[in-house]
Formats: structure tokens, sequence, C-alpha cells
């Protein structure tokens, strides 16, 4: 299981350029483009964290915020604004945001935020992705396997965390190819010969297998 996020932004490539980062950091992104989709989707699940634009077409990012400490949500809140003066930062701290980021922002220091705002509300167990006994320490890229260490190489890494974040989802060749090389195929089947290590690094040692193979769909983790 992965840390899940809320994003809210109605400009679609501020959405899709930070969804896209934080899952390459491990979390599992939900989108919403304003703010009355955005409360929807809070009342229908819990998010370790909503990144919340201010400027949202209907329901603003201000109301979202009230309205939801109005009914005792407590979900942690990363406010984005392109507004930059002392009282618009006063006024979404005061209507409940748990912190502030401007915008033009760094995708590196939202993540940051992100994973900041996790461990003051949750603690550092929830930046662990778990599947059946495997576990990933997003923290310190540790993994192991009914408590013994595995080491991986870093494309084995990558590979592994966007299987875990999925799971129990089937995941594409073209997807795993983008996480790993950028979105551009590799020459060689690197892909596959990278799969094979971590198959054996993660299952050859052990009884029940989690890494499947769904020919001409992808692969998946799962018990």
């Amino acid at each position: 299981m992965s840390l899940a996020v809320l994003l809210v932004d109605d400009n679609t490539d501020i959405l899709c350029n930070v969804r896209d980062y934080l899952e390459m950091n491990g979390m599992a992104v939900e989108t919403a483009i304003n703010g009355k989709e955005a409360l929807e989707r809070l009342s229908q699940r819990s998010y370790a964290v909503c990144v919340l634009d201010i400027g949202l077409p209907d329901v603003d990012g201000l109301t979202v915020c009230k309205t939801l400490r109005a009914n005792g949500d407590k979900t942690p809140i990363l406010m984005l604004t392109a507004r930059d003066s002392i009282d618009d930062r006063v006024t979404g701290l005061e209507v409940g945001a748990d912190d502030y980021l401007i915008k033009p922002f760094s995708l590196r220091e939202l993540n940051a935020r992100v994973q900041a705002l996790v461990r003051r509300a949750y603690g550092d167990s929830e930046m662990k992705l778990r599947v059946g006994d495997l576990t990933f320490d997003l923290s310190t890229t540790q993994v192991n396997r009914a408590g013994k260490p595995i080491k991986l190489n870093p494309t084995c890494l990558t590979i592994l965390k966007e299987l875990m974040i999925r799971s129990p989802a089937i995941v594409s060749r073209s997807r795993l190819e983008a996480q790993v090389w950028g979105g551009g195929a590799p020459d060689s089947d690197s892909l596959r010969a990278n799969i094979y290590l971590l198959r054996q690094a993660i299952d050859k040692a052990f009884d029940k297998k989690l890494i499947h193979t769904h020919p001409g769909l992808g692969w998946s983790i799962n018990e």
C-alpha cells in the first residue's frame, strides 16, 4: 500500500507534472479539477495529504478547506496559490491549511513539504509500501521480505516501487518504461532483464511468488 494523495488544480499542465513527480516518489495520486469534485472525493475516502490550489472554479480552495475543517476532516492540506501576500497566506492558514506553497514552485520542494506533512500527521510508518510480507521503506529505499533485507539496483527499485504503488493492478510495459527511462523505450530488452533480476531477488528464496506476468498486458505484484 502507498500514500494516497489528492491533488486539486484546474491547470492541467500543473496537475500532470505534479502527479507524475509525486508518483515517481512513491505516492498514489488521484486528481480533481474543481472544488466540488475535491469535496466529493474527500467525502468518499481518506487521503494522506490534499494538495489544494486556492484559485479553483466553482468552489475555491479556501472554501474547500473551510468546509472540510467544519465537517471535522483533519486531512493535512498543502495550499497552492499564485498570491504572494501575507494576508492571503494568513487567510489560508486561518481556515485550516497546514502549509502554503506559492506558484511557481519547485517539484522537489512540493514533494518535501508533502512528505513533511505525512510525517507530522502520521509518523514514519506511512512512508512504507507493503505487499504481503514485502516492505519498501521510501525514506531509506530499504527493501525487506519476511524481515530479510533485499539488495536491488536503482532500476529494479524503480520498477518495484511502481508495481507496489499500483498493487494489485497490472502495470503495462509502457508505464514501467516511462517510469524508468523517462518515456523513451530502451534500445535492448532492459525492462525484461531487470524484471528477471527483480524476480530472482524478491521471489526465488520464497515459496509464495509475488511478481506475476500477464502476457500481453504487463506485470503485477500481489499475494
